[in-house]
């Protein structure tokens, strides 16, 4: 029996992890692993004590057309990775791997080009972690050092959407 890499074996958990995610556009999970023991996980979602977007059957973003990566503001819920970094002690987050999973809520299918919005690189960036991975589909992912991020800084250039 062939056992499963470290990197899909974290991006399986974080796959399961964004089950429990309440938006009706794309399910996320992320896990913060750092010496090989998980520090913390998240999922999209209302913040504690409000509806959730399926609870209320209706995305404010989808409703008025905004494009995907744009106009966070707009939106109910917290990110995954945004859930992570806000249940985990910074100094375990330092020097470690952020694991992150997306699915399309209408086909199942994994997020194409999936990538952390601009708003969440700067969480991933100032809680110290020091690389994210993000799954392509079942087998294959990116590692992304997000030393990257910080060098080549988009809201420089006003890129938006990811």
């Amino acid at each position: 029996m062939e056992r499963r890499d470290k990197a899909n074996y974290y991006l399986d958990i974080a796959d399961v992890i964004s089950e429990r995610s309440t938006c009706l556009r794309r399910r996320y999970g992320a896990v913060i692993v750092n010496h090989d023991e998980v520090i913390s996980t998240g999922y999209v979602g209302a913040p504690r004590g409000r509806k959730n977007c399926t609870d209320l059957n209706v995305c404010i973003r989808t409703k008025l057309g905004v494009p995907r990566g744009e106009r966070y503001e707009l939106c109910r819920s917290v990110h995954a990775e945004q859930n992570a970094i806000i249940s985990a002690p910074r100094d375990k987050m330092i020097g470690a791997t952020m694991y992150l999973c997306g699915r399309e809520v209408d086909t199942g299918e994994y997020v194409k080009n999936s990538c952390c919005c601009s708003l969440c690189k700067r969480f991933v960036i100032n809680a110290g972690i020091k690389r994210v991975v993000i799954r392509d589909d079942k087998d294959n992912y990116r590692v992304i050092e997000v030393l990257d991020w910080i060098m080549n800084d988009e809201s420089l250039e006003g890129t938006l959407g990811y």
